[in-house]
């Protein structure tokens, strides 16, 4: 009975170890979860771009901190005939530890360019559009900034050529 006390007492000692360590750990690991699954729904609009052969776009919605996936449709041009198929729709919120739209405590733009940041979405009527060769319909590109409660953030972007980044703000610097 004795030994049992003991063994109780220690994992009791390293639980109240470990628990504050998880409670900061775990808004960030979820953070980079939600960072990667913009950047692979991103990479899966440009693919179904181009094995349709036709536009998909992802349109971001900051009123309802979520985006969705959208095919062209039968038409195979986004926005026109009214034909467009929601293909999923992602909630951030469902991500928890406050996961939402912003750029945290980012002081610049991601990039190359060291001015402040003045949109957490930087495509045009946010939303990114790309067309069946993989590359996107507007020329500059941009940036997404996703970011949690405990102020950490993400910049996912898009560049015109289709290529897609993902970026994380860290010591005052957007890393690779």
């Amino acid at each position: 009975m004795i030994e049992l006390l003991v063994t109780i007492i220690v994992f009791g000692v390293l639980a109240s170890i470990a628990i504050p360590g998880f409670s900061r750990w775990l808004p960030n690991y979820r953070l980079k979860g939600a960072a990667r699954d913009v950047y692979s729904n991103l990479q899966l609009a440009k693919m179904g771009a181009v094995k349709d052969r036709g536009e998909w776009a992802v349109v971001f919605d900051t009123g309802n901190n979520r985006y969705q996936l959208v095919s062209s449709g039968a038409d195979g041009a986004y926005g026109t005939g009214g034909d467009d198929v929601v293909e999923k729709t992602i909630t951030l919120t469902n991500y928890e530890s406050g996961i939402g739209y912003g750029h945290g405590n980012a002081t610049e733009k991601a990039g190359t360019s060291t001015d402040p940041i003045d949109d957490d979405i930087s495509f045009t009527a946010d939303t990114v559009v790309f067309n069946s060769r993989g590359m996107i319909n507007s020329n500059a590109g941009g940036y997404v900034y996703i970011q949690n409660d405990k102020n950490g953030s993400f910049a996912i972007g898009v560049w015109s050529t289709g290529l897609i980044v993902l970026r994380k703000w860290q010591n005052n610097d957007w890393q690779q």
